[in-house]
C-alpha cells in the first residue's frame, strides 16, 4: 500500500457556498470519508481555515524569520487534505473522483515519496 495526498484545491475568488449548499456539500464529504473509513483507505483528513491565516517560516541566516501569509499569492490555495492509502494509483485516482463529487472542487492527487 501507498499513501498518497488528495489536495482540496480551492479558488481564491470563489463565492462560498450558501449555507443550505455547504451543509448538503460537508454531508457528501463525511460520507466519502466514512466510505474510506469502511474500506480500510482513510488515515486522516481536515479542512484548513483560509491563507489570510498563515504564518510562514524561512530561513533567515542563521535565524528563522516569520511572517503573516501565505509564501505566494494565487490563484488557488489548499482548502483541505486527506491522507489515504491506496494500493495503486488508479485506485487513488478512484477516491481523487469521489473526492471532487463529494467537495465539488478540483482534487489533485499526489503519491508520497516511499521510504524504505
Amino acid at each position: 500500500m501507498t499513501y498518497y495526498l488528495l489536495s482540496v484545491v480551492t479558488p481564491t475568488d470563489g463565492t462560498p457556498p450558501e449555507p443550505d449548499a455547504l451543509a448538503a456539500i460537508m454531508r457528501d464529504v463525511e460520507a466519502f470519508n466514512q466510505e474510506l473509513r469502511d474500506a480500510g483507505a482513510w488515515v486522516f483528513a481536515g479542512g484548513l481555515h483560509g491563507p489570510e491565516t498563515a504564518t510562514m517560516l524561512r530561513p533567515e541566516g542563521g535565524d528563522v524569520l516569520i511572517t503573516d501569509g501565505p509564501f505566494a499569492e494565487g490563484k488557488e490555495y489548499l482548502g483541505g487534505l486527506c491522507l489515504i492509502q491506496a494500493a495503486d494509483l488508479d485506485e487513488a485516482l478512484e477516491w481523487g473522483r469521489k473526492a471532487v463529487h463529494a467537495t465539488t472542487l478540483p482534487i489533485e492527487v499526489r503519491p508520497f515519496v516511499e521510504s524504505h
